[in-house]
């Protein structure tokens, strides 16, 4: 096992030969190693819970990190193109989950920003999920306490929505969801 050169193009075939967690985008790797902070995993673990009870009985399954996320080019899975491990995925077609991960676009995915991630969750990440077809991108900020909510229309995150710790965040393409954010980004 070894460690990926962060300078160089890489492959579905290095990727398995590296030590630790990285994730895979476009050929270039980001490393998933450093330490998470408590509020980071405080709310990940409120947004599972209300994920969890709300697909509850609805042939939608939640997964939250480490989690493999598999999108490829071909349509050939046992090759990908990307790999990303999202906080949360919500996948509602039994046929993508395999016992590595999920094969292709879940239907929601929500990434919680900490500083050395934001770049790439509103950058490489959002237009991955795009690209793919994510029916819906939640983008948690702990640090503006605000979720913003992305929805596909023809193909681009053409429905934005931004959230503030007032608010209920309101899902697009589940129309019932809805998740209460006044303790959201507070441990108490």
């Amino acid at each position: 096992m070894s460690h990926p050169d962060e300078k160089k193009t890489h492959t579905y075939e290095d990727w398995l030969t590296w030590d630790g967690s990285w994730e895979l985008i476009d050929g270039k790797v980001f490393n998933m190693s450093p330490a998470l902070t408590s509020l980071h995993q405080y709310i990940v673990g409120e947004l599972y819970f209300a994920l969890r009870t709300f697909f509850q009985n609805r042939n939608c399954y939640v997964f939250m990190a480490p989690f493999d996320v598999f999108f490829s080019e071909s349509g050939d899975f046992q090759s990908p193109d990307h790999i990303v491990q999202p906080d949360l995925s919500v996948v509602c077609s039994k046929d993508q989950i395999s016992k590595r991960g999920c094969n292709g676009a879940p239907a929601l995915i929500i990434e919680v920003l900490s500083p050395s991630t934001a770049l790439k969750d509103f950058n490489e990440k959002f237009n991955l999920y795009q690209k793919f077809g994510v029916q819906e991108y939640w983008i948690a900020d702990p640090g503006n306490r605000t979720v913003h909510v992305y929805a596909l229309q023809d193909g681009s995150y053409q429905v934005r929505h931004l959230f503030t710790e007032q608010e209920m965040v309101q899902s697009s393409v589940f129309k019932d969801l809805q998740v209460p954010m006044n303790k959201l980004f507070h441990m108490e």
